[in-house]
């Protein structure tokens, strides 16, 4: 049996599924990889992406940060590839119970999954630093320089930048799904990002499937392993 026509079997008998992934789900969507040979993290600023994505940047350098995040981090025209819209079909048919993403595009909820934990947060939310007004995509995108709330307070996005923690409860959530998982899917992932990497340790069950093209330190552990592409497999799996 090879690779795809087991992860299709695995996902036939399992009824609780989780899917944890990470920017190689969304590369299908041409949004770019941060550390791929040609993402961000390759290309030439003043500053290199992860001193720009620091709060302490963020809140020095505003202006400059958001130059940086319109120009680089927002992808207002993407939409969900065949990764996104075959977890979203397992989710309806009772098999998929969570999806844990370090994504922050949105595109899990545009292809219509319901349970998705954003271990990252989501440039869909932004909120004023002094009030706590909520703002969408479209008021950033269509603002000039530091775009500001009615109070005159600064809006920031609700994404998780270096130098801030992870939320709580979105930990907790994923940690309980993990735990009880029957079937533990990684896809697009380096799993080299931390804590977030650490969740798959939370896993006891015998089917941890892990696909991404390139090798990862954890594929060792895995049950499968996947050098392929995450829609390409994923879309097999269930159907689509």
């Amino acid at each position: 049996m090879d690779e795809i026509a087991k992860l299709k079997a695995w996902v036939e008998e399992s009824s609780y599924i989780v899917f944890f992934g990470g920017a190689g789900v969304s590369t299908e969507s041409s949004i770019p990889d941060f550390r791929s040979t040609d993402g961000l993290y390759n290309q030439k600023y003043d500053y290199p992406p992860e001193t720009i994505l620091s709060h302490s940047f963020y809140l020095s350098r505003t202006e400059e940060f958001y130059r940086f995040y319109r120009d680089k981090m927002l992808f207002p025209d993407a939409k969900p590839n065949r990764a996104h819209l075959a977890l979203a079909k397992l989710e309806q048919e009772g098999k998929l119970k969570a999806v844990i993403t370090q994504n922050i595009d949105g595109l899990h909820q545009a292809a219509g999954s319901r349970e998705v934990l954003e271990l990252h947060g989501s440039v869909l939310r932004n909120y004023c630093m002094n009030c706590g007004k909520s703002f969408d995509l479209d008021d950033i995108i269509h603002s000039q320089g530091i775009p500001k709330c009615g109070c005159g307070g600064i809006i920031k996005p609700d994404v998780v930048l270096y130098e801030e923690g992870l939320d709580d409860s979105v930990i907790r959530r994923s940690v309980e799904h993990i735990r009880k998982a029957d079937m533990l899917i990684i896809g697009g992932t380096s799993l080299t990002v931390y804590p977030a990497a650490g969740l798959i340790d939370y896993y006891r069950g015998h089917k941890l499937v892990l696909i991404n093209r390139s090798v990862t330190p954890r594929d060792s552990d895995a049950d499968l392993v996947i050098c392929d592409s995450v829609g390409k497999a994923l879309g097999e799996a269930a159907n689509l």
